[in-house]
């Protein structure tokens, strides 16, 4: 569940969107997205250190160094499905709807059966949320089933992963779109940084701070200054 892992270490930790990102294998921007809480879904934060896969001393050392890529102490535990219907716990049973809705939302090209089978549910309760005839669909909120624990990441995304190649869906990343945003992001931490710390020299010297640029022409005068 990297992007649950992810969410602790934002919350929990000072290490560096890098160094996070590196360690459960995400883009930058997702981690960006994840601590500005602009995540599609609200993520509820999965300890690492409790599950082993991570030692506080690890966490440490990245703290005390940005450049240091923390690394994965014992690989996670992997969930074995037996034959048979889906267990769920029925205090997470009521869940099913906001996770089958989620599904449907992001993941159109996954059929019916296969969203029965991840999250244990019926094809009548499926077919009933997709025409929005469900009896409380006015309440229900699309959230990640990951995150909501009816199922592995694992297994989302080897679902996932078929039904776009069933589809004829190209799930290849566009390495040029992640390049922009790349760019656009360091811009704006850069000019944020900036911004910092012409409001700490102003404060030094007992004047008032200028506004934070905000454009880019105004970020690129502030770069000049600097």
């Amino acid at each position: 569940m990297p992007h649950a892992t992810a969410a602790w270490l934002v919350d929990n930790t000072a290490l560096a969107f890098e160094q996070i990102a590196t360690f459960c294998g995400l883009h930058i921007l997702e981690i960006q997205a994840i601590a500005d809480d602009t995540a599609q879904t609200k993520l509820t934060g999965r300890d690492p250190i409790r599950s082993g896969e991570l030692t506080q001393d690890e966490i440490d050392k990245g703290q005390n160094n940005p450049d240091y890529a923390i690394k994965l102490s014992r690989m996670p535990e992997q969930q074995r499905r037996t034959s048979g219907p889906r267990y769920t716990p029925v205090s997470k049973r009521q869940d099913k709807p906001d996770g089958i809705l989620w599904v449907i939302k992001n993941h159109p090209e996954i059929t019916d059966n296969q969203i029965s089978k991840l999250i244990g549910t019926t094809k009548t309760t499926i077919a009933a949320i997709r025409d929005k005839s469900h009896w409380n669909y006015a309440n229900l909120q699309p959230r990640d089933p990951v995150t909501l624990g009816l199922t592995s990441q694992r297994e989302m995304d080897a679902l996932v992963s078929a039904a776009a190649k069933k589809a004829g869906i190209d799930t290849s990343p566009d390495l040029g779109k992640l390049g922009e945003d790349r760019a656009a992001l360091v811009a704006e931490l850069q000019a944020e940084r900036i911004a910092a710390a012409a409001a700490a020299e102003a404060a030094a010297n007992g004047e008032e701070a200028r506004p934070e640029p905000t454009t880019a022409l105004e970020r690129g005068e502030a770069l000049f200054r600097k």
